[in-house]
């Protein structure tokens, strides 16, 4: 091949893997508000609020619950996971929308706070608490009428604790409700086998200190493995085989009980629709799904919408640059893609939760994550100015809701209410 010609073959393939490689190039993205999110913007700005603020959609919230509810079984009993919604007026109004009283309760100071504030409501620990905790619990008994012994269900997972239950009890001289927390699947803990089943039941049975009240079997890995080959379904029967046949076990021996007498709980969020009253479990336990986290955007879960957002100020906006010392990554970047143009600093940052409005935020690869001033990258067409509000999409509801005091609550275009949250607390 002559020279000139190699030269020409060369450039063409030369120009022709540029136009490749240019191809690949990210397109420009992002958008001003969403209307949704202009309408929330105006009540924050009504309202006069200046800092980051959890926010939460009324109607939404009102949407979900009505949801959920026509979703479930009538026959099935639903329980209200606070951790998930920690916040009194929020449980209150999902309290009034389902029509229950039930809580699960995951630590004592939430316990406390329950049994002195809504004496009414009728509780399962969702974890086996340290007999010490309980101890404490009994010795300083609410005074607003709430009675420990009818309305709290103690979550057992060993023969050992049950053990330790049993001497406080003996102790007090006072009956303790004993569910049994069983495995179902995932492993987590609860009673693993027939063996360790009976081994409870033996420790039960002549205990007049003792009542069994039921099992509680969690059930959240069925939605987490991968969906081949009917591997889902075929672990989703093991749950209600596992689950019916703890339950038979029960109810063969001398505790026995009238199903109906029983708090059969299982299910959670990602699980609840899958449960039906012709199975063993009476209850289910519902929270994040009513406000909807990014963590469960599931299929099981597709006709809910989230009702929840973290917003926050805009302090700066300027063009993209780097930090010294790779500026010059920085610069080649900016150049490949116009996505990385604009830099927008916000008020504080670094929560479990991704940017939702305006789209086309992004954090930088450049630029680790800050509690004080995240930095989140964009094209210039979301056109956001200091001062104005970035909507975040919490990841979980549990722990988040509780990180920025008051929670917003939205109706139309107004802030109507600012609703307390629980301390935050393990």
């Amino acid at each position: 091949m002559p020279n000139w010609t190699r030269r020409r073959w060369l450039g063409a393939a030369a120009l022709g893997g540029g136009a490749a490689v240019w191809a690949l190039r990210p397109g420009e993205t992002g958008a001003p508000h969403a209307a949704r999110f202009q309408v929330l913007t105006r009540a924050l700005r009504q309202a006069g609020l200046t800092q980051p603020t959890l926010v939460l959609d009324r109607a939404q919230l009102q949407a979900n619950a009505r949801q959920v509810r026509a979703n479930l079984d009538a026959a099935l009993a639903l329980r209200l996971v606070n951790k998930s919604l920690p916040c009194l007026p929020l449980l209150d109004e999902l309290a009034t929308l389902l029509a229950t009283e039930r809580q699960m309760v995951f630590n004592l100071p939430y316990l406390q706070l329950l049994a002195e504030q809504r004496p009414r409501s009728e509780v399962l620990l969702g974890k086996p608490f340290p007999v010490a905790a309980a101890a404490h619990f009994l010795a300083q008994p609410p005074r607003s009428g709430f009675d420990p012994v009818r309305q709290v269900q103690w979550l057992v997972d060993t023969p050992e604790r049950l053990a330790q239950y049993r001497e406080l009890a003996r102790q007090r001289r006072q009956v303790l409700r004993i569910n049994l927390e069983i495995d179902v699947g995932l492993h987590r803990g609860g009673l693993p086998d027939e063996a360790a089943l009976r081994e409870v039941i033996g420790l039960l049975q002549g205990e007049p200190w003792l009542q069994w009240s039921g099992l509680m079997g969690y059930d959240a890995h069925t939605e987490k493995i991968p969906d081949v080959g009917g591997l889902r379904a075929e672990v989703r029967a093991q749950v209600q085989q596992r689950y019916r046949s703890c339950l038979d076990t029960v109810q063969a021996s001398p505790l026995a009980r009238d199903r109906a007498l029983l708090t059969l709980n299982t299910g959670g969020s990602p699980t609840y629709r899958l449960h039906r009253a012709v199975g063993a479990a009476n209850e289910v336990a519902v929270g994040s799904a009513l406000v909807k986290p990014s963590d469960f955007d599931t299929p099981l879960l597709a006709d809910l919408q989230p009702a929840v957002w973290i917003a926050t100020p805009v302090l700066k906006v300027a063009a993209w640059r780097a930090p010294d010392g790779v500026g010059a990554l920085g610069t080649l970047l900016r150049g490949w893609d116009r996505n990385q143009r604009v830099a927008h600093f916000i008020h504080d940052g670094h929560w479990l939760a991704q940017p939702d409005s305006p789209a086309g935020l992004h954090a930088s690869a450049l630029i680790g994550a800050s509690s004080n001033q995240q930095l989140y990258l964009g094209s210039g067409r979301q056109g956001l100015q200091p001062d104005d509000l970035v909507f975040f999409r919490p990841t979980q509801s549990e722990s988040v809701l509780q990180q920025f005091g008051d929670i917003a609550v939205v109706e139309g275009d107004r802030v109507v209410a600012m609703w307390p949250v629980f301390p935050a607390r393990a």
